[in-house]
């Protein structure tokens, strides 16, 4: 895990940014616990899941592990409202923000949580996020339930790393006109043009895990 990190680290610096200013997240999805403590254990604090129940899973594993460091937990995958109660007390970041009514329900059981707005650049169907002409709108309304809106959050169109540029470009300029300091962009494919469009965040699992587990019945 310590060898991969400082590859991921550089590549970081190979695309002009300093590694100590990017929060890696690690994306455990699909993997156990141990892949949680063992980033943990490379110095990884951010952890993201996609999946509530996976999610809650981990967090008892690692308090059952008796950790001392305190881990910040992303949520990545949309929101769904019945899961907000249970995901309130666990989670640092919202990253997936995509309707008011899903930033009321977080105020509701975690006042003044952090969340990034997700922005669909894409257009294709079944996507999270909200459209680019929404999000200003979406960023007040947040505000306004007392939200702490710390950025903005994309996902790529599935091809090659250069095809992510302008989505990834529409989403910085869009953070800037809105004075907002976040951008979570870029996994593994696509990390180095994700930071020199600006990102502040990556989201990494393969990079950092390998291959994912199939998923079993």
């Amino acid at each position: 895990m310590a060898a991969r990190l400082e590859v991921v680290r550089d590549r970081i610096a190979g695309a002009g940014r300093d590694p100590d200013d990017v929060r890696v997240v690690a994306v455990t999805k699909g993997f156990g616990v141990d892949a949680v403590l063992a980033a943990r254990d490379a110095g990884l604090g951010d952890i993201g899941e996609n999946y509530a129940p996976e999610l809650v899973a981990k967090h008892a594993a690692v308090a059952e592990a008796r950790s001392t460091a305190r881990l910040r937990w992303h949520y990545l995958g949309a929101v769904q409202r019945r899961r907000v109660r249970t995901l309130a007390p666990l989670v640092s970041w919202w990253e997936t923000l995509a309707r008011a009514v899903e930033g009321t329900a977080i105020a509701a059981h975690a006042p003044g949580a952090t969340v990034l707005v997700e922005v669909d650049t894409t257009g294709l169907p079944g996507r999270n996020g909200a459209a680019v002409a929404e999000v200003p709108g979406l960023v007040a309304a947040l505000r306004e339930a007392g939200l702490h809106v710390a950025g903005l959050m994309t996902v790529a169109p599935p091809g090659e790393p250069e095809e992510a540029r302008p989505g990834f470009r529409t989403t910085a300029h869009l953070a800037r006109d809105l004075g907002l300091a976040e951008l979570s962009m870029g996994m593994t494919g696509d990390l180095e043009v994700a930071l020199q469009e600006g990102a502040t965040i990556v989201r990494v699992g393969r990079a950092l895990f390998g291959e994912r587990p199939p998923k079993t019945r």
